[in-house]
């Protein structure tokens, strides 16, 4: 048994310490520009447009105010479930250092405006909530443009994470991996309730709209309007 353990914690060491390695090749740059870009992108304030475009796309694709509101409360779900448990209940348990804090690597890690999080980082909650929006979002609405769209939305945030170096890797794949949990199960939530209360679904056209019912016109809007914001935060970084 006390072989087993020693053989647990070598293990356990030698993946935080690829965990650092991996993160510090990733961590930072010389670039004032990507700086700038990194800490656009990882503000909440400028997927503001991201989050009204999807409303703007529930709202116009369901056709009562209880299917809209159900909706708004299963994407609020996902951010309970994914980022808050995360917040107050697994960083402070576990309580493992951010690479900002890290006694081992801290003062190698590339800050950025001073910018270094809280203290504790496992897992990342900007992963886990982008992600299990995404995936709800994925599920709900069945449209493979948006779907690639939301994905690579999560997949920018969590860039940043690393970029930043609030961050390991491990606490992004974990993050990950929780938040695609956390959607697909609230997707699937709201999948039953639906049925068991017989909310009503709409009449669609299966040339003009997803397998769920939603307009494919409609849900290009979310996918320009991530874009736009995309090219906001480079043209913002540019002229700081």
């Amino acid at each position: 048994m006390l072989d087993l353990l020693l053989t647990s914690d070598s293990l356990l060491q030698t993946l935080e310490n690829i965990d650092r390695q991996a993160l510090l090749a990733v961590n930072g740059s010389d670039s004032l520009y990507l700086d700038r870009v990194a800490h656009v992108l990882t503000t909440a304030i400028t997927w503001l447009p991201l989050y009204i475009s999807l409303f703007y796309v529930v709202l116009k694709n369901n056709d009562t105010f209880r299917k809209v509101l159900f909706i708004v409360g299963c994407a609020g779900l996902c951010v309970l479930f994914a980022g808050s448990v995360d917040d107050l209940i697994v960083k402070p348990l576990v309580g493992r250092w951010r690479p900002t804090h890290d006694p081992v690597i801290g003062t190698m890690v590339d800050v950025v405006d001073g910018y270094r999080g809280g203290r504790y980082g496992f897992f990342s909650a900007h992963a886990a909530n982008t992600f299990s929006i995404a995936v709800f979002f994925c599920w709900l609405i069945r449209s493979r443009v948006l779907s690639i769209a939301l994905v690579i939305w999560s997949f920018t945030n969590c860039w940043t994470r690393l970029y930043l170096g609030v961050h390991f890797p491990g606490d992004i794949l974990v993050g990950l991996f929780w938040g695609g949990t956390v959607g697909t199960a609230v997707y699937y939530l709201h999948y039953w309730v639906s049925k068991r209360t017989s909310i009503s679904r709409h009449r669609f056209f299966a040339d003009q709209s997803t397998s769920t019912g939603y307009s494919r016109k409609d849900c290009d809007i979310p996918v320009f309007v991530l874009v736009v914001t995309l090219l906001f935060a480079l043209l913002k970084s540019c002229i700081q």
